[in-house]
């Protein structure tokens, strides 16, 4: 079996439950593309827009729980433009999240990748680099990664096909993590914000196991609690079989899943304790997904 037909496949994260002929409408990247930041309202960059009494929606987490609040406020297709204030709260895993459903809607192998970039504020500190989800998906000849949060002439990029690698535009946490236990790069260049405790080695370890989770389809909530228990050593081993498959290595593949599958630190729970970006007191959250029918 072709091992791309496991990103063929909805996660139970990526199901649109209900809404997946929305999903089968859109066709190409860049209709995608538009449709995700059509439906999502970013809760940092354009949080003037955010009303107080709607900021849990950045905890909707499953695709088809998002896409029901969209529904509820502008039924029908998801081409039709919505005001930004009208928007679903989210961020870069959910613009992805959608657009990686839309793919695998139609059949397309797409996956989540994380990791980190400097290419939104990087302006007023230009060595630091901040987290950031993007895509990746198999246009028939090789895995492309692209940017969905972002629309066509705002960089001076290529956004829809984005370079690969450690010093690249974005980097996954795997090259990070793995830069940084070589003394290649700095940790503290990398996370939320820099000098906090969203920042540094112990950030950079937590999203090789996040981009671990993703890559396995179970893609978590970037405030998830997905680390404990979890040594430099652990990651360090993740991280290398990450670069492995990266770079075509079917068996670094395999054994991914074979360590999702039966590490009972990486195996996901039937709950998970979730942290708040505004810094709520964490809940637990139980992992069933409430699809309508």
């Amino acid at each position: 079996m072709d091992t791309r037909e496991r990103w063929a496949r909805h996660s139970a994260f990526s199901d649109p439950g209900r809404h997946g002929a929305l999903l089968r409408e859109l066709s190409g990247i860049e209709e995608i593309s538009f449709v995700v930041s059509n439906l999502v309202l970013h809760y940092r960059a354009e949080a003037h827009l955010l009303q107080d009494d709607r900021r849990g929606e950045i905890n909707s987490r499953w695709v088809a729980a998002v896409l029901d609040l969209d529904q509820e406020r502008h039924p029908g297709s998801l081409l039709t433009p919505r005001p930004p204030d009208d928007r679903v709260a989210g961020c870069c895993r959910d613009h992805v999240l959608l657009a990686v459903a839309a793919l695998r809607e139609r059949g397309v192998p797409a996956r989540s990748r994380v990791g980190f970039t400097g290419y939104f504020d990087s302006g007023s500190d230009p060595t630091f680099r901040g987290d950031h989800v993007v895509a990746d998906w198999w246009n028939g000849s090789r895995w492309q990664r692209f940017d969905p949060e972002l629309a066509p002439g705002t960089r001076s990029f290529d956004i829809r096909d984005l370079p690969t690698g450690e010093g690249e535009l974005f980097e996954t946490a795997a090259e990070v993590w793995t830069g940084c236990r070589a003394g290649r790069l700095d940790p503290t260049n990398y996370g939320v914000a820099r000098d906090t405790e969203l920042s540094g080695a112990g950030f950079v370890r937590t999203y090789v196991i996040m981009e671990f989770l993703h890559r396995q389809g179970h893609e978590a909530l970037l405030w998830d609690d997905v680390a404990a228990g979890i040594t430099d050593t652990d990651a360090d081993e993740l991280a290398r079989l990450l670069l492995a498959a990266d770079a075509g290595d079917l068996s670094a593949e395999d054994q991914l899943e074979h360590r999702f599958r039966t590490d009972p630190r990486l195996q996901p729970a039937t709950t998970v304790t979730q942290y708040s970006p505004y810094g709520e007191p964490p809940i637990t959250v139980e992992l069933t997904p409430r699809i309508r029918s």
